[in-house]
């Protein structure tokens, strides 16, 4: 499985950007899949994850109510739509899936449990 995320860039506070993660080889849809970032001097953490089967979520207290996950089985892709944007956002995001994970099962907030990931694309939040 290779995953390709994008839609990173440069926005001010209070925007919006849409991330995407696309996956090729064995298809992702039968797994659980997730959005981490890590800021500079940071250790990677969990922004959201959304099950195989029914788009269960997922969401860090952190980023509820301002970022959506979704995903669209039949391109093979998982979104980020991340609102009301701050500095504090800042971060490389990466996708993930985890091959554990499939049907209704919850999607875990762990890094530990996925298998894949994606190179990382860059969100910078200016105040």
């Amino acid at each position: 499985v290779q995953l390709q995320a994008s839609g990173g860039g440069l926005v001010q506070a209070g925007g919006s950007l849409r991330l995407s993660c696309a996956a090729s080889g064995r298809t992702a849809t039968r797994y659980a899949m997730g959005w981490f970032r890590q800021a500079p001097g940071k250790e990677r953490e969990f922004v959201a994850a959304i099950s195989a089967i029914s788009s269960i979520a997922r969401y860090a207290e952190s980023v509820k109510a301002r970022f959506t996950i979704s995903r669209e089985n039949v391109k093979n892709t998982v979104y980020l739509q991340m609102n009301n944007l701050s500095p504090e956002d800042t971060a490389v995001y990466y996708c993930a899936i985890d091959q554990a994970s499939t049907g209704f099962a919850l999607p875990p907030t762990r890094a530990g449990p996925y298998d894949y990931w994606g190179q990382g694309t860059q969100v910078t939040v200016s105040s």
